[in-house]
Parts: C-alpha cells; sequence; structure tokens
C-alpha cells in the first residue's frame, strides 16, 4: 500500500484498510526503536511544524519521530511566524511547500488546515484542529490493539464532552474499524448530528454501531474502552467552566464508572488530564468550585486500568507512521 503524496486531515479521509496499515506501521517501527534499530529512511527531507495551539506530546513525538527518519525539524510559534497575519494561510502554503517535505499544523479551525493542503503541494498533517485530532487517533487504536489483540467488536465509551475533535475522531475511527462506540454525555454535548450521520452509514459497512446516550450504566456496562477528555477545550474562555462542570460531572470517570465495565476495561485519555490539584488549573478551579479532581479522578488516572501513559508514548510511533507512509517512495 503506497500513501505518498497524501495529506493526513480528517481520518475521513482514508479507508478502514488505509488505516490499519498505519496502525501496523506504527507497531512496527515501535518494535525497531525498542530494539535500537536505525530507521532513518527520510535522510535529508525537511518538515516543518506549525503550532497555533501549543503542545507537549504533538510536538514532541513530531520532533523525535522526524529526527529517527533522518529528517530535520523547523518549529514555528505564533510569535515567530507570520502565519494567517500579515500573511495569507494560502501564501505560507505555497512559500512553505517549496522549501519543505511536509507541513505540520496544530491550531483552530478545521478550514486553514485544508486550506494549507489545497495550496501547499506537499503532504500536510493535522496535529490538531477543533474539529478533528486525525494523529490521536492511530495512537489510540494502537494502545487498544495491544490490550486486546483487536479492534473490531469492542465496545468503545467516550465520556464528557462529545462535540470536538476527540468525540469527533473517536466516533469517525471507531465507525471505520468496525467498533461499538458509545458518547455517554448530556444530551447539549453530543456530536453534531450530519457528523452522526455519516457515521451511521460507515457502520452500516464495517459491523460497527453508534450509540449516543445520557445512560452512564447502558454506557458503560461491558465497555472494553472508557475515555475521556477535558472538559474545556484549549482557546475557550474561563467562562465555560461553571456550565461544563455542572453539565459534566456527572459523566466523570471514576470508579463506579467501572462498576459495570469488563474486567479487562482500561481506561484512556489524551492528556493533559486534570486529575488532582498538580496544575495551575487545577488549583484554579478547586479554589473556584472545590473540585480536587475534573474529568477523571486520581485513583482512575493512577490505577492499574490506566493505560494513558503507553497511549502517550505510541503518539510518537504513530506520527511516524503517518509521516513515513506520507512520504516514502
Amino acid at each position: 500500500m503506497t500513501l505518498k503524496g497524501r495529506n493526513f486531515l480528517t481520518l475521513k479521509d482514508y479507508t478502514p484498510e488505509e488505516i490499519t496499515y498505519l496502525i501496523d506501521l506504527a507497531e512496527e517501527l515501535k518494535e525497531k526503536k525498542k530494539q535500537g534499530a536505525i530507521h532513518d529512511s527520510l535522510v535529508g527531507k525537511n518538515i516543518v511544524l506549525i503550532f497555533e495551539k501549543t503542545s507537549t506530546r504533538t510536538r514532541c513525538s513530531f520532533e523525535v519521530a522526524a529526527h529517527d527518519l533522518g529528517m530535520h525539524v523547523t518549529y514555528l510559534d505564533p510569535s515567530v511566524s507570520q502565519f494567517g497575519g500579515k500573511e495569507s494561510v494560502a501564501d505560507t502554503a505555497r512559500v512553505l511547500g517549496r522549501m519543505y517535505d511536509g507541513i505540520e499544523y496544530r491550531g483552530f479551525g478545521q478550514e486553514k488546515v485544508e486550506e494549507l493542503a489545497k495550496y501547499a503541494g506537499v503532504p500536510v498533517w493535522n496535529g490538531l484542529t477543533n474539529e478533528f485530532h486525525p494523529t490521536q487517533m492511530i495512537a489510540d487504536m494502537l494502545t487498544i490493539r495491544e490490550n486486546f489483540g483487536k479492534l473490531e467488536g469492542l465496545k468503545f465509551v467516550y465520556m464528557g464532552d462529545a462535540r470536538y475533535n476527540m468525540g469527533n475522531s473517536l466516533m469517525v475511527t471507531c465507525a471505520k474499524l468496525g467498533m461499538n462506540f458509545v458518547a455517554c454525555t448530556n444530551k447539549k454535548y453530543f456530536p453534531a448530528n450530519e457528523l452522526v450521520e455519516y457515521c451511521i452509514d460507515i457502520a452500516s459497512e464495517t459491523g460497527a454501531t453508534i450509540t449516543l446516550t445520557e445512560d452512564i450504566t447502558e454506557a458503560t456496562t461491558d465497555a472494553d474502552v472508557i475515555y475521556t477528555d477535558v472538559w474545556v477545550s484549549m482557546g475557550e474562555p474561563e467562562a465555560v467552566w461553571e456550565e461544563r462542570i455542572h453539565d459534566l460531572l456527572p459523566y466523570q470517570v471514576n470508579a463506579k464508572a467501572f462498576e459495570k465495565a469488563k474486567e479487562t476495561a482500561i481506561f484512556m485519555h489524551c492528556l493533559p488530564a486534570y486529575h488532582d490539584l498538580n496544575t495551575k488549573v487545577g488549583q484554579e478551579v478547586y479554589k473556584k468550585f472545590g473540585l480536587t479532581e475534573m474529568e477523571v479522578t486520581n485513583e482512575v488516572f493512577e490505577g492499574p486500568r490506566s493505560v494513558v501513559f503507553d497511549e502517550a508514548e505510541n503518539r510518537m510511533h504513530s506520527i511516524k507512521a503517518i509521516m513515513k507512509a506520507t512520504l516514502s517512495d
């Protein structure tokens, strides 16, 4: 299978077979990394990382993966780039596309990464937008397969705000790979109807199911995976915290959420997580609302079901696979 020259903007653009190929390649490259085997097949290539939203895992994953593959990396943040300010997205794309072999974008609206891809002439990778987070999906699916040996037929439960990049991307990915996706949340936070209908159509071909429910018992019974994310996305005003806490606290992932799940069920989170008071945000929330834990309790986050740090590591292996697949002959 060849994916050379392809953009990686959303998994809506990829077939189940192509997604599985990327998971397989990530697994292969992870094994090479563990063995200390040199795999610098992209020596001489250069990539640029455009970050309008800061990140730990995404930046480090792209940089380490690129170096392992033999590539050079340029990092641009808003303070050192004219991107979207003095220079349009289209013009920036046409300039960078003549200098670099690939472009990563992490920022706000999906329309920006789509415009980059339209004009760049080289592969563009979506490191996160408000709507989708496709590189995280390959890491997540690799992590799940490492734990269960399969993906098809597993029950995947997402608890919390399912309207944005993580809920959207996980629903699309589960539909593509034949997994049973459940969004468990207040109905105000269900994914958009248009995307739900798209996923239901895909699911009818793959054997997956799509369920939206406010019933925690229904959602978590026989779950294989319980997943959550922060309740307030990057860039959103602080004023939304009170509303989100009120609406989503019943859907916190805690020990009770796992009572009906399978004994082998795992907990996942794309990080960062507000599971204690060891962050500035956590301390501010505690002062204002009296909560010591947010979307997940520390008991679950630090418990034996948690695979969040395996998942975080797999970001690097999966991003390496995506770059190698789209840049290699």
